[in-house]
């Protein structure tokens, strides 16, 4: 396998941005569908039917081909400038809000729906929301309960049977995600 690092570009309307571009093409799952978000803007070989890449992404990754993968982030429509981004980011967020209020949690991004395990764990950092959304992937749930010290040990870990886990520097920009979506919601209300 390649050690073609992973790049993964958030932004408001992925659609906007392509259009600044000439020249790019959609990456291709394994299954011959377009991928939802990997692009290439280097040359590589063009299935026109498909309007993908000949090459399905991990075929691509093999070749020296990099794929972006750029995604669309409502969060960032809530965004008025780089000021207000700056200072949404500069803010410390409501933490306990995320085992308090169930209402006010569901709204956030990438935790939403995990209210009952944020009650019990009760993130209250960036680096503990990076850990508490690494811990919710398949290969690490069994740190779930745990403390966070216990956790902080291995949950970088690359797991040894190649199940799906976060690397700590997709953690660590969600977890920052997590935090403005935090302040935008909190300071709207």
């Amino acid at each position: 396998m390649s050690n073609l690092p992973d790049v993964d570009i958030d932004v408001a309307d992925r659609d906007k941005l392509l259009k600044l571009f000439s020249n790019w093409t959609s990456a291709r799952l394994e299954d011959d569908r377009p991928h939802n978000t990997g692009v290439y803007f280097t040359d590589i070989p063009y299935d026109a039917l498909n309007n993908t890449t000949t090459f399905n992404y991990k075929e691509a990754e093999e070749l020296g081909y990099f794929k972006l993968d750029i995604l669309n982030v409502s969060v960032y429509q809530l965004v008025n400038n780089y000021e207000h981004l700056e200072e949404m980011l500069n803010v410390e967020p409501p933490w306990h809000r995320l085992w308090t209020d169930e209402e006010y949690t569901s709204k956030i991004i990438h935790i939403g729906s995990y209210y009952n395990l944020l009650k019990q764990m009760k993130p209250d950092t960036v680096e503990r929301m990076a850990m508490f959304l690494a811990v919710i992937r398949p290969s690490k749930k069994h740190l779930i309960g745990k403390d966070w010290k216990e956790i902080a040990k291995t949950i970088w870990d690359k797991p040894v049977d190649d199940s799906y886990y976060f690397k700590k520097a997709h953690s660590v920009s969600y977890a920052h995600l997590v935090k403005l979506h935090m302040n935008l919601i909190h300071f709207l209300n």
